[in-house]
């Protein structure tokens, strides 16, 4: 939070270092005056769509990152095989590429048009899924042995023995990392305003256009993606701490 608030304070020192001589012009996000009042409701107008889409995408990576790892942990060479030709081209797409292919590439592939926000969904998930596997991989071969061979002794089949044993206790340990994807999920959602989605970085954009004023407007942007980011950011680790403190006293 220290550093988050050095930030802020840097942004709003910006103008008095200003020395290109720039002629500033907050009044476009001045909550003082009717004008800057009007800009700034129509900015955070797109706060709930750039969070249901973070949220949307995070949610349906992860259970892609799981069903992926589940044949990487394996002992089958198909389905080993299977996560790492997964993980391999996902991981290597840029999410720029991914999102315009989805939106521009289904529609004459597959004959499947989407939306912008089921887009933007959809791409930001495909690539945030293999980052998931590997941290459901990660996790779930972090569990000892004899977790693995107690669950053998009871004859539970390979999905009981991920379901009943094995993965209660490896989502405990990744949940942390998990959360902190949604924070890569959500700063990349900026992405998806190239398709037109008005979440908060179109709206700026239109905003740009309308006012004239970039560096005021986008400066306003970089705030509000810093103090969504930062609140997400603390939230983590209230959670990593508290599952820390269960851990310490056997919670």
């Amino acid at each position: 939070m220290i550093r988050g608030s050095v930030a802020l304070l840097a942004l709003v020192a910006l103008p008095a270092c200003s020395t290109a001589g720039y002629t500033w012009g907050w009044y476009v996000v001045l909550p003082t005056t009717p004008q800057g009042l009007t800009n700034i409701q129509f900015l955070l107008g797109g706060l709930w769509t750039t969070i249901a889409l973070s949220a949307t995408a995070t949610l349906l990576s992860v259970l892609l990152g799981l069903l992926v790892a589940l044949p990487g942990v394996a002992t089958s060479r198909t389905g080993q095989a299977i996560n790492r030709v997964y993980v391999e081209v996902f991981r290597a797409i840029p999410m720029l590429v991914m999102l315009l292919w989805v939106y521009y590439g289904l529609p004459v592939v597959l004959g499947i048009s989407l939306n912008v926000f089921m887009a933007g969904v959809l791409a930001l998930a495909l690539c945030d899924s293999a980052f998931e596997a590997e941290i459901f991989r990660a996790g779930i071969q972090s569990i000892d042995r004899g977790q693995y061979e107690a669950a053998d002794s009871l004859g539970l089949t390979y999905r009981d023995k991920m379901r009943f044993v094995i993965l209660p206790q490896a989502i405990r340990r990744i949940l942390p990392p998990l959360c902190n994807q949604f924070v890569y999920v959500l700063k990349m959602s900026s992405l998806v305003s190239v398709i037109g989605l008005s979440e908060l970085t179109r709206r700026a954009n239109e905003l740009v256009v309308n006012q004239y004023r970039p560096l005021e407007i986008y400066t306003f942007l970089v705030l509000e993606y810093l103090i969504l980011i930062l609140i997400v950011s603390h939230l983590v680790r209230r959670l990593e701490r508290r599952m820390q403190a269960d851990e310490r006293y056997g919670g």
